[in-house]
């Protein structure tokens, strides 16, 4: 036992002492405070408010700079942009036709219907953007973005006119994370807090108003940005409802990725790397800076003069230099003529540093291993084999995998099934039911989004692989489509027979030369290509 007036890992003795239990269990390893390395090692760790909510602000402002100033940073948000959204994840109808009694014809009928009138909503910037600025998709890209940079992103379920070429008033008005906050009024009196109380008596966590069983109710948007230069007296905030109280939908969605139980607010995707990105930044400015400097081979001037009676004027352009005897020009190729008693001394400052480049590499293999994107990835730069840059690439697809089910999830079903509800309510849309039961619903709404594909190094060893997982049962032809380009086989389907179609009737003696091909079996090109790989083999091999 020892006593320590530090107030982690203890307990109070009967006696009102404080007393440490010590060479038990954690007490003598990562809890230790014996040990020399870790009696400096002093982390106090309180709730998610405290920990996350009050320090919110600050990552955001550090992120969204290292976004606009440090590559690094900014190759993160954009990879997981392109990879995780792309062009923007479609829409793929997938209703349980068993549970609605429907034919096979009759669900591929209804799917198309359904995926034709979500793309007239879907595509048009005023038919379903609050401020007429995004397309659907384009508003993917932006939600995910302000996720990814702000921790968290909202949108806002706004009902506008319908017209004759827009019949949906849904609309979409996406804001970011600041302008969600506790209002100034209701804050509890604490130093730097963001909790508050609401006049219903529920809490406040950084504008997310919960119940007395800690589920979110509300939300309290402020009409500007908390570090705007407008009037602080001009700022007003909203108590928007989670959901409505008559239909139950969202009234406003939020999109973040929790860490902690209890946490309502969510964490920058750059805030465990914020200071070695910074850091990376300032080494690679100092670096080029030095060798920005050695390539005008800066000339210093020694005099016995007065150093106060020495002009050094900015370098003039090269159609105005100036022809006075008491001012030296400085620039690449500039040639000075000095006085009686003057020399020059050149800088040689040995920049780039001959380890710069394996520096900054080891750098970006943390910075990757945190953000779950290889250095090679991050980088854009595969000079590896290709089993290596393949691993790495698989790796990578399992995190874009996860955050496109997560955004899925908190964005995209939650507003087609808000904008199925106004389909159905204005029978443009049929579905019986739709209203009544909540598992004819769900079996109505059921929908997959599909987004870009993971894409090959090898192509025609990624490709065999997935005939031979066709061949055994493994998957199926349409999920390898999907995996392999982001297509859709039915679709894929119906322009190859058109395609076929059209080139017999250009030329009869063409459907025979087609059908010699088909004649060689799948399997005999599998096997072919197999036995090739086998003898080149792809362990040392390097990928183009």
């Amino acid at each position: 036992m020892e006593n320590s007036k530090n107030t982690n890992s203890k307990y109070r003795a009967p006696t009102g002492r404080v007393i440490r239990v010590v060479n038990k269990g954690y007490g003598d390893a990562g809890a230790s405070w014996k040990k020399k390395s870790l009696k400096g090692f002093t982390a106090e760790s309180g709730s998610p408010s405290e920990d996350i909510d009050q320090h919110n602000s600050t990552l955001r402002q550090r992120a969204r700079m290292l976004y606009m100033a440090a590559p690094i940073a900014t190759s993160a948000i954009r990879t997981n942009r392109t990879n995780v959204i792309g062009c923007g994840l479609k829409l793929k109808s997938r209703i349980n036709r068993q549970i609605l009694g429907l034919t096979q014809e009759q669900a591929d009928a209804w799917e198309k219907k359904v995926e034709a009138e979500f793309e007239l909503w879907a595509s048009r910037k005023q038919a379903c953007d609050a401020t007429g600025v995004n397309d659907f998709y384009a508003l993917q890209q932006l939600t995910l973005m302000s996720w990814l940079m702000s921790g968290d992103a909202f949108v806002i379920i706004k009902r506008y006119p319908e017209t004759p070429l827009y019949p949906y008033s849904l609309r979409l008005h996406v804001i970011e994370a600041d302008r969600v906050s506790t209002p100034t009024n209701l804050l509890q009196p604490v130093y730097n807090t963001t909790e508050g109380k609401a006049e219903n008596g529920n809490r406040i966590f950084d504008g997310v108003e919960i119940d007395e069983n800690g589920a979110i109710v509300a939300y309290y948007i402020s009409n500007r940005y908390p570090n705007s230069i407008i009037n602080p007296a001009d700022i007003k905030w909203t108590r928007v409802e989670a959901y409505g109280k008559l239909t139950g939908l969202p009234n406003i969605l939020q999109i973040m990725d929790s860490e902690r139980p209890e946490q309502y607010r969510g964490v920058s995707y750059l805030a465990q790397v914020i200071e070695p990105l910074l850091q990376m930044r300032r080494y690679t400015e100092s670096e080029l800076m030095a060798a920005l400097v050695e390539s005008f081979f800066t000339a210093f001037i020694k005099t016995e003069s007065n150093p106060n009676d020495m002009p050094f004027n900015e370098v003039a352009p090269q159609d105005q230099v100036s022809r006075d005897p008491n001012e030296y020009e400085m620039g690449p190729g500039v040639i000075n003529i000095m006085n009686p008693g003057e020399d020059v001394t050149f800088a040689d400052p040995k920049r780039p540093s001959n380890g710069f480049d394996a520096f900054m590499r080891a750098l970006c293999e943390q910075v990757g291993a945190a953000l779950e994107i290889p250095a090679d990835l991050l980088l854009k730069a595969f000079d590896a084999s290709y089993s290596a840059s393949r691993a790495a690439l698989l790796e990578a697809w399992k995190a874009f995998k996860m955050r496109r089910e997560w955004f899925t999830s908190d964005f995209c079903r939650p507003i087609y099934e808000i904008w199925m509800s106004e389909a159905v309510a204005k029978g443009r849309i049929s579905a019986p039911g739709f209203f009544t039961d909540p598992i004819i619903r769900a079996a109505w709404l059921g929908s997959e989004w599909i987004g870009p594909s993971q894409g090959q190094l090898d192509p025609v060893k990624e490709i065999t692989a997935e005939i031979l997982a066709i061949g055994e049962g493994i998957t199926t032809r349409e999920q390898a489509t999907v995996k392999l380009n982001g297509g859709h086989w039915d679709s894929n389907i119906e322009e190859l027979a058109r395609e076929n179609q059209r080139l017999s009737e250009a030329s009869p003696n063409n459907q025979a030369a087609i059908g010699g091909q088909t004649q060689l079996k799948t399997s005999e090109i599998i096997r072919s290509v197999v036995n090739q790989a086998i003898k080149e083999g792809d362990n040392d091999g390097k990928h183009s």
